[in-house]
């Protein structure tokens, strides 16, 4: 299991027997480089724990602990000392980003915790024999002979609606992801899964000033705190103003010139690599960028070997090459992850709201007449393309609206497709407040730790790069939650607050972009370089699916006349995590 995972770790590891519990890991050296082995006990070394991830309030909470003898000077070696004080509780008092195990040997209990938004990932499955087995990623749990590897079609169907396996289920049936923000405390033979942490919106302000102030103070503090580091640290820069004001930030609390990173494509539609060199050019950084024009089919293996769960969010990608890059300077990275989610920055936002004002069967007109243009068939950037789709969101029922949004393959879709078409299910994404925080907590609880976070932990942590998040600090999270309506959206504009805040720090043309990423010219990709390995891997006959339906989908995209890009994307994937992952033998190290 360790062999599976050392590229998490590969500076140093070990596996420890404790009685009934043996506890294995890898660890990447960040901070106290020489004394921060693991695994760390308390002074009567009854219990002791393992750790993935930073607590960033950890000198903090060593002078807390003034009366334990705590080894070291870094933050693994607080943890069983805030479990003497705490109980399970204790991962309450951490501030970062995490997944522990931890063994009280006198109890003969085990707790596993994860933290507070899934910025680490942890799975877990109980073994015929009883065991409970437990892992940061499932390729690790798969080297167990005794596992089973039993493909759950439910959880498929989930994922070809949404490209990712959503909630606690993986794609293996009886294997689970810990969700964020809880423990599992296993004892006496049975496990109990409690939640410690949700998402709530802050104290409010009484003036828009004081708001965009504490806006400006809380993102500030959380970059600061993540500069701590005892390796080298730089920065991934999209060229967005998420990770703009990172860079912003970093640059102004740092002494030495910050190290970015960013990916570019020679398709100037999907480029954004001039927008990132104005914020490096204003902030003097060590730039270096990555063109991705090698070749695209070579590259997909060592992908489907780091996603060992089906997972067609194509950023993972250029994620995973911009994350390479970075690792041969740095050992740390900071990103823009999670803007969007606290300060409300996504497009569908604001489509939701626009949705329910159009009459249902005006839009399903609309959206017909729209789809005789063929640019709303099959250029995915264009107006007509996304007016059109906004139409189809305006047809359909308002409890159904926003995971209609989310769909790559709409329900209907996955009926046509799915041999048994009893296996299509609707996806139950409907938020649980109204307004604008509602859809905010609703991305919180599943497209972030499902999507977001797992595609940025397994790109990054590939290559033994740390991945930071300061947008994702759960403080700043409550503040972006908190904020009025008129500070998240206007007119078509999200992330208000956070571009009034710092638009004294960014290029006016960073400042008034709508929102980007790492896109991927997935349409051109299937009708060249992915066009026969496409054919070849499609063509396999699992009986899940109707050929005709994978041969239609192949064919009008290959003439132009829908663009089936991020679908056939979701679908290549998934065959390649079935022939990777779940048909390849089991591994034993020796």
């Amino acid at each position: 299991m360790r062999a599976a995972l050392v590229h998490r770790g590969p500076d140093e590891g070990s596996t420890d027997a404790f009685g009934r519990c043996v506890l294995g890991h890898q660890r990447l050296k960040v901070i106290d480089l020489d004394t921060g082995y693991q695994p760390v006990s308390n002074e009567a070394g009854d219990v002791v724990a393992v750790f993935n991830g930073e607590a960033y309030n950890f000198l903090s909470l060593r002078d807390q602990l003034g009366g334990h003898e705590v080894r070291g000077t870094g933050d693994t070696p607080i943890l069983p000392h805030l479990y003497e004080e705490s109980g399970p509780h204790f991962v309450e008092r951490l501030d970062g980003m995490f997944a522990v195990a931890l063994w009280d040997a006198r109890r003969e209990r085990l707790v596993l915790a994860r933290d507070r938004l899934g910025k680490k990932p942890l799975l877990w499955a109980r073994l015929p024999d009883g065991t409970l087995a437990f892992a940061s990623e499932l390729k690790a749990l798969l080297r167990l002979p005794q596992l089973s590897r039993e493909i759950d079609l439910d959880a498929v169907d989930a994922y070809l609606a949404l490209q990712y396996v959503p909630g606690d289920r993986t794609a293996l049936r009886g294997i689970h992801k810990l969700a964020p923000g809880h423990v599992l405390v296993a004892e006496g033979g049975t496990e109990r899964i409690e939640r410690y942490w949700t998402p709530e919106p802050a104290a409010p302000s009484a003036h828009e000033d004081e708001w965009l102030e504490r806006v400006r103070a809380g993102v500030g503090e959380a970059v600061r705190k993540r500069l701590v580091a005892d390796v080298p640290l730089g920065a991934l820069l999209s060229g967005g103003i998420d990770s703009s004001i990172v860079v912003a930030l970093m640059a102004q609390a740092s002494s030495q010139p910050v190290r970015t990173f960013t990916v570019g494509f020679p398709d100037a539609r999907y480029d954004e690599r001039a927008y990132a060199r104005a914020i490096a050019s204003r902030y003097g950084t060590v730039h270096e960028e990555v063109e991705i024009e090698q070749d695209i089919a070579s590259t997909l293996p060592r992908l489907a070997a780091t996603f060992d769960e089906p997972f067609g969010d194509e950023a993972a990608f250029p994620t995973f090459l911009i994350a390479e890059q970075a690792r041969r300077h740095v050992t740390v990275a900071l990103a823009g992850d999670g803007g969007d989610e606290s300060f409300a920055g996504y497009e569908r936002y604001i489509a939701h709201r626009l949705a329910g004002r159009v009459p249902a069967p005006a839009a399903q007109v609309g959206a017909a007449a729209l789809r005789l243009l063929p640019a709303a068939r099959r250029e995915p950037r264009s107006p007509f393309f996304r007016a059109a789709r906004f139409l189809d969101v305006a047809a359909t029922p308002g409890h159904r609206r926003y995971a209609r949004l989310m769909e790559v393959f709409p329900f209907e879709l996955r009926r046509e497709l799915w041999s048994d078409r009893r296996l299509a299910q609707q996806v139950p994404l409907e938020p649980s407040r109204p307004g604008l925080t509602g859809l905010q907590l609703l991305d919180l609880e599943t497209y972030l730790p499902g999507d977001l976070l797992l595609k940025a932990d397994l790109a990054s942590m590939a290559h033994s790069l740390e991945l930071r998040s300061p947008f994702l600090d759960h403080e700043v999270v409550a503040l972006g939650l908190a904020l009025p309506d008129t500070l998240k959206t206007r007119g078509r504009e999200g992330k208000v607050a956070l571009r009034r805040a710092f638009a004294a720090d960014l290029p006016a043309e960073i400042s008034g972009r709508g929102k980007t990423g790492f896109g991927v010219p997935l349409g051109r990709w299937f009708r060249s370089d992915l066009r026969e390995l496409a054919h070849d891997l499609l063509s396999t006959d699992r009986g899940w699916f109707r050929r005709d339906s994978v041969q239609r989908l192949l064919d009008e995209h290959a003439s132009e006349r829908v663009d089936h890009g991020h679908r056939l994307w979701c679908l290549l994937m998934l065959e390649l995590w079935v022939r990777e992952h779940v048909e390849a033998p089991v591994l034993i190290a020796a």
